[in-house]
């Protein structure tokens, strides 16, 4: 089975996710690296407001419930554009992994080059994916 490997670093978070996802459901296995590196494009204090809305939201033990770590908020805005409860969906969620860093087996493995949006090309303010789990309370790890 073929393998993707994409780098984050730089990249708009959601058009990073929408290419990803359509790759996945159409059979491809995923790879992201440096999704620590992933931007989130506007007001930085107005995207941490919102995130931190959504951890806040519901109760610890029943829910809903949001990640903290870069993996985490990588992995949720991709799976917000598959239909992750249904067999294609889920079979298409399996498929994507996402690392912080370079993992060892993909040191040497072909990174993608798409027409993704990199940050350079933007004139907004944004914030990384990194800072933004840091400011949401994970532990910086990378």
């Amino acid at each position: 089975m073929p393998m993707k490997v994409y780098d984050a670093t730089g990249k708009v978070l959601g058009r990073l996710a929408t290419v990803v996802a359509k790759e996945a459901i159409k059979g491809e296995e995923i790879h992201i690296i440096n999704c620590e590196k992933a931007v989130i494009v506007g007001n930085p204090e107005f995207t941490k407001a919102k995130y931190k809305q959504r951890i806040d939201r519901g109760d610890p033990h029943h829910g809903p419930f949001f990640p903290k770590t870069p993996i985490g908020i990588v992995k949720r805005a991709i799976r917000g554009m598959i239909d992750y409860k249904k067999p294609l969906g889920k079979k298409a969620f399996k498929r994507i992994k996402v690392w912080v860093g370079v993992p060892e087996m993909l040191k040497n493995a072909k990174v993608e080059e798409n027409s993704i949006k990199n940050v350079n090309m933007l004139k907004t303010k944004y914030i990384t994916i990194g800072d933004l789990s840091v400011a949401l309370g994970a532990k910086k790890r990378w």
